[in-house]
């Protein structure tokens, strides 16, 4: 195993009714990084990611994460091992409070039944308290989810998979719908992720993506189409005519 490398992708490919929605992609996420992933609308970015954790079974190719081909696993296998996927659109449980939410998604839990009704102990407590803090809810633990923020409820839904402490983290567009102050936090959250472990972000807002990327990766109709720094890629020539310059 190369342990450069936490996540290996390699000539990944899928077709639906012949069309190649992603094209051969191959691109390599080293720990402690943040790669961002950008293209215009149909470029094929979040089928990538739901190529990588198993919801959509690729044609061809390979995902290695850590060691393990992940084409050959099932979505919640791939959950297990150490991968956690969030959506573009937050899924909290509205009717609970946000302490309610993290414990429910503590992996030693008890399953949404007995999880409310089982005495706490102190380590699930300081687990949910200091993942609290991370994503700047400590102060409202005992609210109910569904009068927190657009902004909160993204936070808390990153809270939930950070709490499984997972290796890498996808992330599909985390600022979409946020005020400037919001994003401002969230990629000081980012920043602070991986610090331990590796974060792949699908996003369009430029100015998010310059302060949390790593490393940045173009697609266009499936396929790389630039790769480096944020810098390098503003200024290729290729990307400025496919993408940032429309």
């Amino acid at each position: 195993m190369d342990e450069r490398f936490i996540l290996k992708v390699e000539d990944l490919t899928v077709s639906f009714d012949g069309f190649k929605a992603v094209d051969h992609l191959s691109f390599y996420v080293e720990p402690n990084e943040c790669r961002v992933i950008i293209g215009p609308n149909g470029a094929g970015k979040t089928t990538v990611l739901d190529l990588i954790c198993g919801r959509t079974k690729a044609t061809e190719g390979s995902v290695v994460f850590k060691g393990k081909e992940l084409l050959a696993m099932r979505e919640d296998q791939i959950v297990h091992a150490g991968v956690g996927r969030k959506f573009q659109t937050p899924s909290v449980y509205e009717d609970l409070t946000v302490f309610e939410n993290l414990e429910l998604s503590y992996p030693k839990g008890h399953g949404v039944f007995g999880a409310l009704a089982f005495k706490r102990d102190e380590t699930v407590r300081a687990r949910i308290k200091e993942i609290a803090q991370t994503i700047f809810l400590d102060g409202q633990l005992d609210e109910k989810a569904a009068f927190l923020s657009h902004g909160q409820k993204q936070w808390l839904e990153i809270g939930m998979l950070l709490i499984q402490d997972p290796e890498l983290l996808m992330l599909d567009e985390p600022v979409a719908g946020m005020s400037v102050a919001e994003r401002k936090k969230t990629a000081e959250l980012l920043n602070r992720i991986i610090q331990d472990r590796s974060v792949i972000v699908i996003e369009h807002d430029m100015g998010f993506v310059a302060d949390i990327a790593t490393r940045v990766t173009v697609l266009h109709q499936g396929k790389t189409l630039s790769e480096g720094t944020m810098d390098r890629v503003q200024n290729d020539p290729k990307v400025v005519e496919v993408y940032l310059g429309h």
